[in-house]
């Protein structure tokens, strides 16, 4: 029912299995978090493309790994379709004293919980990602 939620999913269950890329049905949101994930280091990369049987954009997601161990420990949808959950830059939640990410949607962008603070913007609160 909620395609982000169902993204993250993917993430977190590859990741624990240690694959090296998931497929995940395009969308702008989806390609603007894995812009942000990207940015922090937490996959390798992303490209979009046409999938070979259904011929429906997907994305396919290289996930990053460390001396075997995952670069993304934990990762969990905040605001969700049936509860929003917005933040003031000065509210903005930090995760875990600063092992993570908060990733938000804001006027400017998709950006960093820190990023937001820093450009005094607030807004919806997406996921957290912990490292």
């Amino acid at each position: 029912m909620d395609p982000i939620a169902n993204m993250l999913t993917q993430i977190r269950n590859a990741s624990q299995l240690t694959k090296a890329d998931i497929l995940v049905p395009h969308s702008k949101v989806k390609e603007q978090i894995a812009v942000v994930l990207k940015q922090q280091g937490y996959i390798e990369g992303f490209t979009s493309e046409q999938h070979e049987q259904t011929g429906r954009k997907v994305l396919r997601i290289t996930l990053r790994y460390t001396d075997g161990s995952p670069a993304i420990r934990s990762v969990r949808r905040i605001s969700k379709p049936g509860l929003r959950i917005y933040a003031k830059a000065s509210a903005i939640p930090r995760p875990r004293g600063g092992f993570g990410h908060m990733i938000l949607s804001t006027p400017q962008g998709f950006m960093t919980g820190a990023d937001a603070r820093r450009n005094a913007v607030g807004g919806e609160v997406i996921c957290e990602v912990l490292s």
